[in-house]
């Protein structure tokens, strides 16, 4: 499973991979599964760095990697350590909450050297605040940061898995940011940053940790995507939700494919948001579909 791969895959996801247990059963998950998931589902080939157990729950998400034809020589086995499992709930219809179980596999990422080995400046390296809970899996992420990849931080704030400290580790290594309303407010009060409107929120964001590009999702009503000193915003959709289990994780995916593809500002914000809004219309994470099933709802809705 660990053995090294000569030809390095254009992202590479890292943290945790889990079952969200919900009522109805449970669904496979994970911020960085969710954002693999998607971005293989369109055409961009990744890799996944996490830790299963080994046990019943891990097997299963190994078969579902191999089947779904995301890469897995970075995915480690703990023999210690249980796989995640996530207390899901199920709130006011389709909003959910969680209880993440603590420690399990996961949280026990280690080898840094074999996975910077596939490690290329051109690779969109895709983290979270949550991986970083247990100072194992911490401090292989910091030593991965060294690397002069595309850094893409999708903050994902999981109280109480985050510190001030750790948090402003990880925003001044990264070139992407991905944050919601509720988030970047919170960033704000983390570090006595503007309470002005949402440009000046994200000028302190730019200039306190030099991020050149960060992303605004904002649900229903769209999102922002800010590169450097210009700033493109795009109107959301309404859509016939199911949950909204994975559909930023599905947004951020669609936004790095069409980043990687060199897409123009608002193309890559409108892609993004017809992927998010896609995913709201299904139930978990990872639903099956068809590339054509998500081009012909995004044709639909902004005629692209």
């Amino acid at each position: 499973m660990n053995t090294p791969t000569n030809t390095p895959t254009p992202a590479i996801c890292y943290g945790e991979i889990l079952w969200d247990v919900l009522p109805d059963g449970p669904q496979p998950g994970g911020a960085p599964l969710n954002v693999a998931y998607h971005l293989n589902k369109l055409g961009m080939a990744t890799s996944l760095v996490s830790k299963i157990g080994d046990d019943v729950n891990g097997h299963k998400l190994e078969t579902l990697l191999d089947n779904w034809g995301i890469k897995k020589h970075l995915l480690q086995v703990d023999h210690e350590h249980p796989t995640s499992e996530v207390l899901a709930k199920m709130n006011n219809g389709n909003e959910v909450s969680y209880e993440i179980v603590f420690p399990v596999a996961w949280d026990f990422i280690s080898d840094s050297q074999n996975i910077a080995g596939q490690i290329r400046p051109s690779t969109y390296f895709v983290f979270g605040s949550l991986g970083s809970r247990n100072d194992v899996s911490r401090d292989t992420l910091m030593e991965l940061l060294e690397n002069d990849a595309i850094k893409v931080f999708d903050i994902n704030l999981r109280p109480p898995f985050i510190s001030r400290d750790l948090l402003s580790d990880l925003l001044h290594k990264a070139d992407i940011v991905k944050f919601n309303q509720a988030e970047l407010e919170m960033v704000q009060s983390f570090f006595r940053g503007s309470f002005g409107n949402e440009a000046e929120q994200i000028k302190f964001i730019q200039q306190h940790f030099n991020v050149p590009e960060i992303i605004v999702t904002k649900g229903e009503f769209g999102a922002s995507y800010y590169e450097h000193d210009k700033a493109y915003h795009v109107a959301g959709r309404e859509v016939k939700v199911t949950d909204t289990i994975g559909s930023g994780d599905s947004f951020l995916a669609a936004f790095i494919a069409n980043h990687f593809r060199g897409e123009a500002p608002e193309t890559i914000l409108k892609n993004a948001i017809a992927m998010g809004g896609f995913i709201a219309t299904k139930k978990g994470g990872c639903p099956d579909y068809r590339l054509d099933e998500y081009l012909n709802f995004k044709t639909q809705i902004f005629n692209l």
